[in-house]
């Protein structure tokens, strides 16, 4: 019997019809703007939550952590291809949190302005990641300084015990 109605509500809903607004009307850039900033949330909210897990997870500090990775010899272009690809959804987002911002003021929630703002978000994070991705690549070497050495010239934020003896 639950087969048969099963059966039944399934051929159903496969010969039903869409409603028109969906079949009618093709995707507009506000809705493709909408969806890709709620996937760049979710995508940088997992990363960081993947992150997080690991660094408590993975044994070792971060410096032995570094070391693994300089032992890898995963090359320059992989290492800037990755930064790329963590940059580009991080300035979408930051630029589409702000008009969204903006939303929440009242302001800019007219068809046209809602295709402005999108052009405007899509510029910005071009932009943004252009001028980003140029600092990356201007970037020292992974094989530089390690990362307590260039803490050490900041006193207020790390003191170091022979100085608060003096002190």
């Amino acid at each position: 019997m639950a087969a048969l109605l099963l059966r039944h509500v399934g051929c159903h809903c496969l010969c039903a019809h869409f409603s028109p607004r969906l079949c009618i009307r093709n995707g507009s850039l506000p809705m493709a703007i909408s969806i890709c900033h709620c996937g760049t949330g979710m995508a940088l909210s997992t990363g960081v939550s993947l992150s997080g897990l690991l660094t408590l997870l993975v044994p070792g500090n971060f410096q032995s952590n570094l070391e693994l990775v300089k032992f890898l010899c995963l090359g320059r272009s992989l290492i800037y291809t990755a930064k790329s690809a963590l940059v580009f959804p991080l300035m979408y987002h930051t630029w589409n949190g702000i008009k969204h911002l903006m939303w929440d003021l009242g302001k800019g929630l007219k068809i046209p302005q809602l295709h402005q703002s999108g052009v405007v978000v899509l510029v910005l994070t071009g932009l943004s990641f252009a001028g980003l991705t140029a600092t990356l690549r201007a970037e020292v070497p992974i094989t530089g300084l390690p990362i307590n050495d260039s803490l050490i010239s900041l006193p207020i934020l790390i003191p170091s015990p022979a100085r608060a003896k003096f002190s």
